[in-house]
This record gives C-alpha cells, structure tokens and sequence, in this order.
C-alpha cells in the first residue's frame, strides 16, 4: 500500500505538470493558427511561381542556365528544417530519419548538411554518418527569431553560389509540410538542379512577351523562384511544429488527467484502509479494557 504522503506529492507534480502542458497547448494553439495562415496565403504564389518557371525552363538548353542543368551526382547537399525546441511529438525525429536512411542508403555519394533548427544541428555534430569536416555548414536557427523572407533569403543565396562553383551536384531539401494540426507529412523535395514539369508542357497555346529578353527573366526568375520554394518550406515547417507540438501536449494533458484520476483513487483507498486501521485499533484497544 502507498505512503499517504508520497501519494500526495505524486498528486501535486502531475497536477503542476499537467497545468504547464494545458498552457503549452494554448499557446501553440495561438502561434499556430498565425503560422497556418502565413503558409496557405503563401502556397498559390508559389505554386503559380513554380508553374510559371517550369513553362519557360522547358523551353531552353541545359547549357543556357546552369541551375537547371543535369549532372552527374556525387555531392549531395541536405538541407534539413527542424525545430529549435522539442516536445513536439515525432516532429524531428522524422527529418532526422529520413536523412539519416538517405545517407546510409547511398555509400557511394558524399554528403554534406545545412541544419535550419538546433535539433537537426545537434544531431549530426555528433554522428559519424559523414565526416567531421563535411558534416554541418551551419545551423541557422536564429531564422526563426525573426521569421521573414528577407532573414530566409540569405540561405538559399548561399546554397545557389556554391552549386554554382560546383561544390554539389544535388540539392535536397527535408522538412515537414503542415496539412493539418494534427498530421504533418514528410517532404524530401529537390531543390537544385531546378526541376523541369513532369508532364510535357505545351507552349504553343502560351504566347509570352518577353522584355527585356526570355534568357535574362529567366536568370533573374530562377533565383526568386528558389528563395520562394526554400521560404514556404520554412513556413511548412514552422507550422507544422507548433501544430505537432499543440497535439503532443494535447494527448500529454489526457494523460496527465488519466493519471491523476489513478492516483486520487489511490490515495482515497489508502486513505480509507489507514482509516480502518485506526478504527480496528480502537476497538481493539476498547475490547482489551473491557476483558481487564
């Protein structure tokens, strides 16, 4: 049988941790409708972007834009977004994995890694996947301090110039798109070389007019199109945590509820057998004055 007095602190814990996951979920609650409607007034503009690119890259030849040339893959970069802070559920976890089997499965490409997130940035420090001098370019997690477009350009920026020294082959980025608050899906999405429509895009029935010329909207297109593509990432993902993390507190609470109920249905038993121990000594006590 529990100590009363144990019972009673175990009561008081949960009672104050389930206060501190109520008010967590709360204030994910609020951050995540923000974050909702940030991404979804996002998505049309770059989709239609992306749309738009695709159409006119189509058109041209490999040679004529290095960002959407071919090559022979051996450096691959990975870009992972993840969280800053945990108690989100399998949220990290997730884009953790998917790099982790991404690398493993292919032993014979390099890989390199940009962390957006402590999370992903304290993992890979540590591991021995890839080596020490290649392995973490950076962890950018002051990105989410401030989150805006301008703050997330600078990544990308610095992504495209070492593509184009040549520095990887293939970019990749892995992140968690929001759905909804409760299901976030795994996104491993390629970012470089600019991917070209998979289906086969017809521009006769398009008659763009180009000025200045096709090549030069072209050049200047690319790269907006890919600050847009990493900065909705960044949104999904932002999102996404605090929708993984309002569901995680969430179920956290109903289990901090389940045991509490457990534990006050424990204490009153314990309480009523110490009760009745008292009362049969008393008796006991009553009966053994009256036999004297």
């Amino acid at each position: 049988m529990p100590n009363l007095k144990e019972v009673r602190n175990r009561i008081s814990s949960v009672n104050s941790t389930m206060q501190i996951t109520s008010a967590m979920k709360m204030v994910s609650a609020a951050k995540l409708r923000r974050a909702q409607d940030r991404v979804t007034q996002m998505r049309p503009y770059a989709q239609k972007l992306t749309e738009i690119l695709g159409r006119l890259t189509s058109t041209l030849d490999p040679s004529e834009n290095k960002l959407s040339a071919e090559r022979e893959v051996k450096n691959v970069l990975l870009v992972l977004i993840t969280s800053n802070r945990g108690l989100c559920g399998g949220f990290n976890a997730a884009v953790i994995k998917a790099a982790k089997e991404k690398i493993q499965n292919n032993p014979d490409k390099t890989y390199k890694v940009v962390t957006v997130g402590k999370k992903a940035f304290d993992f890979f420090k540590k591991t021995d996947l890839i080596l020490q001098s290649e392995k973490v370019k950076g962890d950018n997690h002051l990105l989410f301090d401030d989150l805006n477009f301008d703050a997330a350009s600078e990544v990308p920026n610095g992504i495209v110039e070492e593509y184009l020294d040549g520095k990887f082959d293939e970019v990749h980025l892995v992140y968690n798109r929001f759905k909804n608050a409760a299901t976030q899906v795994l996104e491993f999405e390629q970012f470089l070389p600019v991917l070209k429509p998979e289906t086969e895009v017809d521009n006769s029935s398009v008659d763009y007019l180009f000025e200045p010329t096709k090549n030069e909207i072209i050049e200047d297109l690319i790269p907006k199109s890919l600050k847009t593509q990493f900065y909705k990432a960044v949104l999904d993902s932002n999102a996404a945590e605090h929708g993984a993390r309002m569901t995680a507190m969430h179920k956290a609470t109903d289990n901090a509820k389940d045991l509490l109920d457990h534990l006050k249905l424990s204490y009153n038993k314990a309480r009523q057998a110490a009760i009745t121990n008292e009362i049969l000594e008393i008796v006991g006590g009553a009966n053994a004055l009256d036999d004297a």
